[in-house]
């Protein structure tokens, strides 16, 4: 890693700052909305049945996100989905800093464009605190993924944390960083 920036947070810097700045007329630097982290997370409800689906989502996730997932458990016991307390239900992971910014880079420029009939991301899924969830419905739309060894196709939510106080803000943010959001 080094001493090395990432083209996102640069672009943030030179080119997102101002032109937020601009638009929401800040009076100071610090009020800017900045990416604080983006969580992934990957539930598996049928990993109470079958322990190994667990192992190769967080293998995915792993690849994905560049850092260890932790496992979820099951808060609560539920007996109509053979569900007990504590059980192994999905994992999650994480991203800040440098990796955070390079996922960022990697989503929009290379898995975005890989999901089938793209027509946009969904404007309406902030939630109203300046953080934008998103689901990918396939894991297999990160080039990183190896297709054949797939085992079966999982989807993950995505949720992108920021400092922004209104959607109105957050939504601008990530549309200078390049979200590709519904016209």
């Amino acid at each position: 890693m080094g001493n090395y920036t990432p083209r996102l947070k640069e672009k943030f810097h030179e080119e997102i700052v101002p032109a937020l700045i601009k638009r929401f007329e800040y009076q100071n630097i610090m009020e800017v909305p900045k990416l604080e982290k983006i969580s992934l997370n990957m539930g598996i409800g049928e990993a109470s049945q079958d322990a190994k689906l667990l192992d190769s989502a967080i293998e995915d996730l792993m690849i994905i996100s560049g850092q260890r997932p932790s496992v979820t458990k099951a808060k609560k016991s539920i007996s109509n989905f053979k569900l007990r307390e504590g059980m192994k239900v999905g994992c999650r992971v994480t991203l800040r800093g440098v990796r955070m910014y390079e996922f960022l880079d990697r989503f929009i420029n290379l898995a975005v464009p890989r999901v089938r009939d793209f027509r946009g991301l969904p404007t309406n899924s902030f939630d109203g605190r300046g953080n934008y969830s998103v689901g990918a419905k396939e894991q297999i739309i990160f080039p990183e993924i190896n297709v054949d060894k797939v085992d079966r196709i999982r989807g993950l939510n995505i949720t992108f944390v920021t400092t922004a106080k209104t959607d109105e803000e957050a939504f601008e943010l990530l549309k200078n960083f390049g979200m590709p959001f519904k016209k």
